[in-house]
């Protein structure tokens, strides 16, 4: 690489809102065609725009460009539905449109009485929707137009006030949602549009698949208190009836599919390993669940990245085969199972997978690897002849300086762990650096060697960046990423025997100047470092926890992943307290002396805006150096898929605080 780039050469952080961004990958019926559509950011407007995208014999065709429309299915081998805001569509309601694949405008198909949050094809006319409904007025879809505007009229009055009665009342992403449902619905468009409502008032549906007239789905009622098992059930189309498979409280179930015409479910008990014990995959008949395979990894993508937040399917049954990713050790896999649950690994690569699509001859995703922003690949269904198909994201990198992850292994605990190191161009292990450590999230997350541009743009600033899958991590199977009891022990003494080891291999870094931060858990672990050592000189700690007795009683997930996570035996109780205030960085804040900023959106409910204040405002009172940034209608995906002008920002402020603190 020539010396003295240009800034043009190198990651700038403007870029992070060029990236297109792939999601919602399938084949057609018969395989010839591969659709999708992708996201782009609209900084002036500050959104995304979604277009959608056919990829026909090896080649790229963008089928919109002006209806920000997002693809759903493909009805038959020449029909796409697309989702998209129509002009005059009216509130709780879905517009979907019929693009042909030959080309012309999207045209208005139907439009459904309510949020639509998928749909799949069951038989030709006849659809299975999962939709958004109030308990309280379930039958808000029947009414009559005059009937539905007086209501939206009250809801219009009433907008000052939000009444909640049940837990969770919101859910990350979604806002308040006391008393919405997942329901499912049965559309009929063989003659007119004919929508019924299957499941009950309080019920919420989890998931769903279907197979010949049967629509197989999971969930369970929700009263006052959600709960963490799901129950089973089978609508059959043709007789309208309802089967309970499995209706005990015993299992939380996860993806569904029918393998040479057995119903299978991921299912997990969570006796083990609690909340985040992996699923196995187990064959359903009536009022039995089978375990058939335990998996040893999880049988999804878990690598952490910046640049792939569009989502798609993990996995794909065709009846003669489950596919699914997995993620191994701190990359992704494809999986296959037959009918046998006999494993073959159809394909491995560094690198992180987004998701997949598959036909009878091909398997695609969306990949990237260290050197590239997420693009669709394409593969044989034996994994040979991988290749990419598209090149969304050439430009945006095109002669730029991409920091290679260099391995790095280390012993911790007794165990063999491994990190990585960026080096910024030019490097010159005679000069001084100043280093940034960057923490994942989860804990049951990974990194790997993947794109993640804000690591890239600190690199190409001249900082030496490094990162590492602590224990809690996924990727190792259950007992790794099991880590209850022990928050800000094991994984805070992995932590420091990775800086050690790094500072070991790379003493060009200057140990006065390094700078540490991370998100979620890593927002955690970054309110623990703080208060447990000053040897970072800048810290910057994003969607926290600081106080786990207030996350458990305020977070979308507390009340069961707070206990579960400080090995507590519930939220009552000195016990239980004791338990959640030890593990709290909170408590030891007066050790405090590290300059600390806290980046937090007041719309999120998982690591909720009370966590970050808690944590600043204790350095505050102490005459500690921060400051808080506070995005307004962000929620916890802000750096991953907020908008464009937030994440333009959230990053511009953490990279100026290192600056003023590692540079000045």
């Amino acid at each position: 690489m020539p010396k003295n780039k240009k800034a043009s050469d190198q990651v700038l952080l403007e870029d992070i809102t060029k990236y297109i961004i792939p999601a919602s990958l399938q084949y057609s019926p018969n395989g010839k065609l591969l659709a999708f559509h992708a996201l782009r950011s609209d900084v002036e407007k500050n959104c995304y725009r979604k277009d959608v995208y056919l990829i026909k014999d090896g080649k790229t065709v963008q089928m919109t460009y002006s209806i920000d429309a997002g693809f759903l299915f493909f009805d038959d081998n020449a029909t796409m539905i697309l989702s998209r805001k129509a002009e005059d569509e009216k509130p709780m309601t879905t517009t979907l449109f019929k693009l042909d694949v030959n080309g012309g405008e999207a045209k208005p198909w139907i439009t459904l009485p309510f949020i639509l949050r998928q749909m799949k094809k069951v038989s030709d006319g006849i659809y299975a929707a999962v939709g958004m409904i109030d308990a309280n007025d379930p039958d808000f879809y029947l009414d009559s137009d005059e009937v539905k505007k007086e209501k939206a009229e009250k809801k219009e009055k009433d907008k000052d006030y939000t009444v909640v009665d049940e837990v969770p009342y919101w859910f990350n992403g979604a806002g308040f949602t006391n008393k919405l449902r997942s329901a499912l619905f049965i559309v009929d468009v063989r003659n007119g549009l004919d929508v019924k409502r299957i499941t009950a008032p309080q019920f919420s549906v989890s998931s769903i698949t279907c197979d010949g007239t049967t629509v197989y789905y999971t969930g369970n009622v929700f009263e006052r208190s959600e709960t963490m098992y799901e129950k089973l059930y089978a609508y059959d189309t043709d007789t309208k009836k309802t089967t309970t498979l499995f209706g005990k409280d015993e299992y939380s179930f996860g993806k569904l599919f029918v393998l040479d015409g057995q119903l299978y479910a991921e299912a997990s008990d969570m006796k083990k390993y609690g909340c985040n014990e992996t699923r196995n995959i187990c064959k359903i008949s009536k009022n039995k669940v089978e375990t058939v395979y335990v998996p040893e990894v999880s049988l999804y993508t878990s690598v952490a990245g910046d640049t792939v937040h569009g989502g798609g399917e993990g996995f794909y049954c065709d009846g003669k085969a489950f596919i699914t990713l997995a993620t191994v050790e701190d990359h992704n896999a494809v999986y296959s199972f037959d009918k046998d649950m006999n494993l073959t690994v159809v394909w491995e690569k560094p690198g992180m997978a987004g998701f997949i699509a598959v036909s009878d001859k091909k398997i695609a995703m969306c990949y990237q690897d260290w050197n590239h922003v997420g693009e669709i690949y394409e593969m044989d269904r034996d994994g040979s002849h991988f290749k990419k198909i598209t090149s969304l994201n050439d430009k945006a990198l095109e002669g730029k300086y991409i920091a290679k992850p260099k391995a790095l292994k280390y012993t911790s605990h007794g165990e063999s762990l491994k990190g990585w190191v960026l080096l910024p161009d030019n490097f010159d292990k005679e000069k001084k650096y100043p280093a940034v450590f960057d923490i994942h999230g989860g804990p049951r997350a990974v990194y790997g060697e993947t794109f993640f541009h804000e690591m890239q743009l600190w690199a190409a600033k001249g900082y030496i960046v490094f990162f590492t899958n602590i224990r809690g991590s996924d990727g190792r199977g259950d007992a790794f990423a099991d880590i209850r009891d022990q928050y800000g022990y094991v994984d805070y003494d992995n932590l420091m025997d990775f800086t050690d080891a790094v500072l070991k291999k790379y003493p060009c870094i200057d140990e006065s100047r390094i700078c540490e931060t991370g998100g979620s858990y890593g927002g955690f672990m970054t309110n623990w470092i703080i208060t447990h050592t000053d040897r970072f000189c800048c810290a910057a700690s994003q969607r926290s926890i600081s106080n786990w007795i207030s996350m458990s009683f305020i977070s979308d997930i507390g009340n069961f992943f707070g206990p579960d996570q400080c090995g507590g035996n519930g939220l009552f109780g000195d016990a239980n307290t004791e338990k959640l205030w030890d593990h709290s960085p909170l408590k030891y804040a007066e050790n405090c002396k590290t300059p600390t900023l806290f980046i937090h959106s007041d719309q999120d409910y998982r690591c909720p805006l009370p966590e970050g204040m808690q944590m600043m405002q204790a350095l505050a009172v102490r005459n500690i150096e921060t400051r808080m940034v506070i995005f307004h209608g962000e929620n916890h995906e802000l750096s991953r898929s907020g908008k464009p002008q937030h994440r333009l920002r959230r990053l511009q402020e953490i990279t100026d605080w290192f600056e003023a603190h590692a540079k000045a």
